[in-house]
């Protein structure tokens, strides 16, 4: 799936749907939508905060787009308005609540998660997803943002209103995670198969 910023739109589509025409701006949903929910999916854990932000950021992009003048791709203005909303809600005090409350912080993995993610292989099979997922809220965005948008540290201390060492850090410390998470784990028991007549060995 391309990025957001790699979409291209027809001239005359965006032309038409700037100006209010129903048919292109469907056109334009379709073609945006995808990328836009993915984005929104890796920063945001929760799929159902997630769809809850896609809604809002779809809707502001038409409520914006007539006054879209081009400068830059729609697909990096519509970038900038999913990153906004995402960004909002991470900072939000009630977003913190509920993390709080559902036993969960910024900095460690929520307690019982260990549980439900399984060590990848360290060769094949590595399951990029489930590593995210172990991440905190706020490091998996600043790994998102940093490694496969392109943005700098600059950039993300703005996007956060904190220090470029805030920044860096969250990297360090998500990159330090995520190489223990794909590292063999020695010293594990081996996993268990079971016999043809039924019994473990």
């Amino acid at each position: 799936m391309a990025k957001l910023v790699e979409i291209e739109i027809p001239g005359e589509l965006l032309r038409k749907a700037c100006a209010g025409d129903e048919a292109a701006q469907a056109a334009l949903y379709t073609a945006t939508a995808p990328a836009t929910f993915a984005l929104i999916r890796r920063l945001m854990a929760n799929r159902a905060v997630a769809e809850d932000v896609f809604q809002d950021t779809m809707m502001a992009l038409f409520q914006r787009l007539p006054q879209f003048r081009g400068e830059a791709p729609l697909g990096a203005w519509l970038r900038q308005i999913a990153l906004s909303k995402c960004l909002m809600l991470l900072r939000s005090p009630w977003h913190r609540a509920r993390l709080r409350l559902g036993n969960e912080d910024e900095t460690e993995i929520a307690p019982g998660l260990g549980a439900l993610v399984t060590p990848a292989p360290a060769v094949e099979g590595l399951d990029i997803e489930r590593a995210l997922a172990s991440l905190s809220p706020t490091a998996r965005a600043v790994v998102w943002l940093y490694e496969v948008e392109g943005y700098s540290h600059e950039e993300i201390a703005r996007f956060f209103g904190r220090s470029i060492s805030f920044s860096k850090s969250q990297l360090a410390r998500a990159h330090s995670r995520l190489r223990a998470w794909f590292e063999p784990h020695e010293g594990r028991p081996p996993c268990t198969s079971i016999h043809p007549n039924g019994k473990v060995v």
